[in-house]
């Protein structure tokens, strides 16, 4: 079904403002990880997951264009979403800083494909990369997932541009 309506003919705010709002939107938070052809790793801290589908079971999360990772997960086979909890927030910084290595300092277990699972998630999602669609400045990633496991606890959460502990 597609109903087409009207645009506005031009938009009343700007990109500050559109970010201001949208900081407004509490998130969880993720690191994505997954494995190089020459078995090094790769990581990145997102905010932008969700379900998708239950049957499949079907989840997204979005990188931006101009990312130096794009490459890597667009051409990866397989990736793990880990679902940080509310004292990993040093995690998420971590893994959304430029430059350094963040594996020397970070405990993991390798999935069934080699992918690099965070230890001490709240969840984790390994997915086959089944598709990718570009979208704006982004592209949405859409894994199936494969397998997945969960430790409840405490989430951590993006909101009004800080990392904080739902308690």
């Amino acid at each position: 079904m597609n109903i087409s309506s009207p645009r506005a003919d031009s938009r009343e705010f700007d990109t500050l403002h559109f970010r201001q709002a949208l900081a407004q939107f509490a998130t969880g938070v993720t690191v994505i990880t997954t494995r190089l052809a020459d078995g090094s790793f790769r990581g990145l801290t997102a905010s932008s997951f969700n379900s998708v589908s239950l049957d499949p079971p079907l989840v997204l999360w979005s990188l931006a264009n101009g990312a130096n990772s794009l490459p890597i997960f667009t051409g990866n086979s397989h990736y793990v979403i880990n679902v940080l909890n509310a004292s990993q927030a040093h995690l998420a910084k971590l893994f959304s800083s430029r430059g350094q290595d963040p594996w020397s300092s970070v405990e993991y277990e390798l999935s069934r494909t080699g992918q690099p699972i965070l230890k001490g998630a709240a969840a984790w999602f390994e997915c086959h990369n089944r598709s990718r669609y570009p979208e704006g400045d982004h592209v949405i990633f859409v894994g199936e997932v494969e397998h997945c496991e969960s430790a409840p606890q405490a989430p951590l959460v993006f909101h009004g541009g800080q990392f904080r502990g739902l308690l």
